[in-house]
C-alpha cells in the first residue's frame, strides 16, 4: 500500500513539472512572435528600391541619452554603389547634407534615397533645408560653386552667403493641376530658387529687374544661361506667370537629351 501511495506521488510530481515546463515553453513562443522581436527594416531578396535605412538601435538610444539628436544610420551594404559614390562626392565638393528614411507617397511620388542639404560648397546657406535626391543635389552644388558664386563676385565683388529655396520635395503635379504629369519635384529631382543673399548683405531676389538694374539683369541672366550646362530645365522670370518670381532647375530626361532653357 504505502508503494503506490510513493508511486501516485511521484507520477503527480511528473505531471506538476511538465505541465510547468509547458508553460515555460509558452511564454517563451510568445516572446519570439512577430510582435516581440525587433524585425529587420530590409526587404530581403526583393531586389526593389523599397529597401529601408537600418536603424541601429542601440547607438540611437544613446545618442538620445547623450542629449544628441537621434540620426538613422544608413549600413553601406544597404545603398547602391551610385548613392554612396555620390555621397562622398558631395562632400568633396563641400556639401553639407544628412540622409533620410525612403519617401513613398504614393501615385509615383516618390524618393528612395533622399537627403537634405543645408550647406553647399564655400559656406552657401541653403535655406530651408531641401529634400532632394543625390544626382540633383550634386548638379546644384556644383552650379553654385562653379557659375553662381563667380558671377556674383564679378558683379557685385562679394560672394554668395545664402540660398533662399521655395520648394524641394514636393508630391504634385506639374502647375498642380489635377491629373496632369508628375512635377520633378516629386522625384526630389528639382529645385526653385526665391532670392540670393550676398556676403555684403545685399538681396537679390529672382523676378525681372527694373529697367536700370544692370548689375541684377546680368547676374540673373547669367544664372539662366550657365544653369543650362548643369540641368535639363532652367525657367524663371519671362517664361510664364507661374515663375515670375523663382527660378526652376530640374534634371528631367527626355528624349534626344533636349533641354528646356527659357
Amino acid at each position: 500500500m504505502r508503494d503506490k501511495i510513493v508511486l501516485r506521488s511521484f507520477a503527480r510530481t511528473r505531471i506538476f513539472t511538465f505541465g510547468a515546463l509547458l508553460a515555460a515553453g509558452t511564454v517563451l513562443l510568445a516572446a519570439c512572435t512577430a510582435d516581440g522581436v525587433l524585425r529587420p527594416a530590409v526587404d530581403v531578396g526583393t531586389g526593389t528600391a523599397s529597401i529601408r535605412p537600418k536603424i541601429d538601435t542601440n547607438r540611437s538610444q544613446l545618442v538620445q541619452r547623450a542629449g544628441f539628436p537621434s540620426l538613422t544610420r544608413i549600413e553601406p551594404g544597404l545603398m547602391p554603389e551610385e548613392e554612396l559614390q555620390c555621397r562622398t562626392r558631395l562632400r568633396k565638393l563641400g556639401v553639407t547634407f544628412r540622409d533620410l528614411p525612403p519617401i513613398d507617397d504614393g501615385g509615383g511620388c516618390r524618393v528612395d534615397y533622399p537627403i537634405e542639404v543645408t550647406g553647399l560648397p564655400r559656406g552657401v546657406e541653403l535655406t530651408p533645408g531641401a529634400t532632394l535626391n543625390c544626382k540633383f543635389a550634386e548638379a546644384f552644388a556644383s552650379w553654385t560653386k562653379n557659375e553662381l558664386n563667380p558671377s556674383s563676385k564679378r558683379r557685385y565683388f562679394s560672394g554668395v552667403r545664402q540660398i533662399r529655396q521655395g520648394s524641394s520635395y514636393s508630391c504634385r503635379t506639374i502647375g498642380n493641376k489635377r491629373g496632369g504629369r508628375l512635377s520633378e519635384h516629386a522625384k526630389g529631382n528639382a529645385l526653385d530658387v526665391m532670392d540670393v543673399t550676398l556676403k555684403n548683405g545685399k538681396k537679390i531676389a529672382v523676378r525681372r529687374p527694373g529697367l536700370f538694374a544692370f548689375r541684377q539683369r546680368g547676374l540673373l541672366n547669367s544664372v539662366r544661361g550657365d544653369a543650362c550646362s548643369y540641368f535639363t530645365t532652367v525657367l524663371g522670370p519671362g517664361y510664364d506667370r507661374a515663375h515670375k518670381d523663382h527660378f526652376h532647375f530640374d534634371l528631367m530626361e527626355r528624349r534626344n537629351g533636349y533641354k528646356a532653357c527659357r
